[in-house]
């Protein structure tokens, strides 16, 4: 019988799916994510005041929202042997710093290079939570409570996101005196002490000590981990459906509230209607991965594209119950598209929970080229046509791309999980 403890000298001997400190961990890690989706999504609705201060165009707006994404890229397959090698107490502690201080150096940028600096600063901290939580989850929960816990994960930087664009202009503008400086410092504050909170957990009595280090599951170097995974064709596909999915998400989280202000509503309306997908995508995070058994997470992916493209087209329309509509439909991809694909990379052949660390900074690299794209790309191709329909139609097309990609996928049976949801390479091994 296959031994469920992950490896690491400080391994306890409770086995994880049975450990009575894994909801308490999941709750530190969730209260930080939460934080990089507030802070994530803080700028958009203060585009317009920060354009207006520092004169910045559409395009330069749009290089400094995905230029936390470019350093991400480079960043997160390093970041996964950081995990691998120095636990999740250390690295998520760290990545709210990280967090904390771009929300700092944003609050006092002066300048188009300041404040892409410390957007920029984003990109070193992000990649440590993205890859943390699913490395928690594949260390800590087994079987259902495996896709719950991911949905409830999830659930984090949504919900971080919901706050900022709802909130941002209504509440915290007006209580902080107009000051989009200080909106952004207040919300650098909580991601400091989403931090410490977090260090506090895992320093409590119950907390397990794998949480504190872990050696990793590789018998070789970390490039080599890297290259034995991306050997596998399901990974190489998987990993350009992160790219698709992070662009089209990534270009509307940043400019969903201009998209629906060039429709003429105000700053206060644009936040509420902006967070309607990511309201919705919080209960379909709760549902939908739950439902994803490996037997039906093709079928599940596929629902979850077209949802996606159906809402690029429906955000035209100019009447409001068609816009509700086709902002829930985002809502429902948005929500659970990374988690499902997670899910998948998380199941795929001979990759295994020791090796969760690299799989997924491998996966969030590569993503992440997706999610720098596309805010750049719908900035650029508002200012040469004037508008955002053009560039709503080329979230279309990613959509559709989606699937292809799905099919392909679907090819490569033979290195995907079985029906029963265990790697091949471990079913019967007794």
């Amino acid at each position: 019988m296959r031994d469920p403890r992950p490896g690491g000298p400080e391994s306890t001997p409770t086995a994880p799916a049975a450990h009575p400190f894994r909801w308490t961990l999941l709750a530190g890690s969730w209260l930080i994510y939460y934080a990089f989706g507030l802070v994530v999504a803080s700028m958009a609705p203060l585009v317009r005041p920060i354009t207006a201060e520092l004169g910045l165009s559409h395009a330069a707006m749009g290089s400094i929202l995905g230029a936390w994404p470019l350093v991400y890229i480079a960043s997160a397959a390093p970041c996964g042997w950081v995990l691998d090698r120095f636990g999740l107490r250390a690295s998520l502690f760290a990545a709210a710093i990280l967090i904390g201080l771009s929300g700092l150096l944003r609050a006092g940028a002066t300048s188009y290079l300041g404040l892409y600096v410390a957007v920029a600063v984003f990109g070193l901290g992000g990649p440590l939570v993205s890859v943390g939580g699913p490395k928690l989850i594949g260390q800590w929960f087994e079987g259902k409570e495996r896709g719950l816990a991911m949905g409830l994960y999830v659930t984090g930087p949504a919900l971080g996101n919901v706050t900022a664009l709802s909130l941002t202009n209504s509440l915290v503008m007006p209580l902080v005196g107009g000051s989009w400086r200080r909106t952004l410092l207040c919300y650098a504050v909580f991601a400091l002490g989403a931090g410490c909170a977090w260090l506090a957990l895992t320093a409590l009595p119950g907390s397990p000590a794998h949480t504190r280090r872990t050696k990793t599951g590789s018998d070789g170097s970390h490039l080599r981990v890297l290259a034995e995974l991306f050997r596998l064709r399901p990974v190489r596909i998987i990993l350009l459906m992160g790219i698709g999915i992070f662009f089209f998400n990534h270009s509307l989280n940043n400019w969903l509230p201009e998209i629906l202000r060039a429709r003429g509503m105000d700053a206060r309306a644009a936040g509420m209607w902006a967070a309607i997908p990511t309201a919705v995508g919080i209960a379909g995070a709760l549902v939908v991965p739950r439902l994803a058994a490996p037997a039906r997470r093709s079928a599940i992916l596929a629902v979850l594209f077209a949802c996606a493209g159906g809402a690029t087209l429906l955000i035209h329309a100019r009447l409001e119950p068609v816009l509700a509509f086709g902002l829930v439909l985002q809502g429902i991809a948005r929500g659970s598209m990374t988690a499902v694909t997670m899910l998948t990379l998380m199941d795929t052949r001979q990759i295994g929970s020791q090796r969760l660390g690299a799989a997924g900074g491998l996966f969030f690299s590569a993503a992440e080229i997706g999610g720098m794209l596309g805010p750049l790309t719908v900035g650029s191709v508002f200012d040469l046509t004037g508008g955002f329909r053009a560039a709503l139609y080329l979230l279309t097309g990613v959509c559709a791309a989606l699937l292809g990609l799905l099919w392909l996928l679907g090819g490569a049976a033979g290195e995907t999980p079985g029906p029963d949801g265990r790697p091949s390479d471990q079913r019967g091994a007794g």
